[in-house]
């Protein structure tokens, strides 16, 4: 597989197609993947349904996007 370059932004900071700035979680989110990624942990438990969500690092360590829509996906580049 082709390796793919990271989009311009913080491994912290997601896309806003794939995490709205209003949504009613994304502090919560956005705290909880910041501390997974301090960690080095794969990834955390969505604060709103428990599902378990990867981190942008683990994400870019597979060096290529699996067109699956994860919300922390570091390859999603602005238009």
């Amino acid at each position: 597989m082709k390796r793919l370059p990271l989009a311009p932004r913080a491994l912290t900071e997601p896309h806003p197609s794939r995490l709205a700035p209003d949504h009613p979680h994304r502090a919560e989110i956005l705290a909880s993947h910041a501390a997974a990624l301090e960690a080095g942990q794969a990834g955390y438990p969505d604060p709103g349904t428990g599902l378990f969500v990867l981190t942008a690092g683990f994400l870019a360590a597979r060096e290529t996007c699996c067109t699956r829509g994860c919300r922390h996906c570091p390859y999603v580049h602005d238009p």
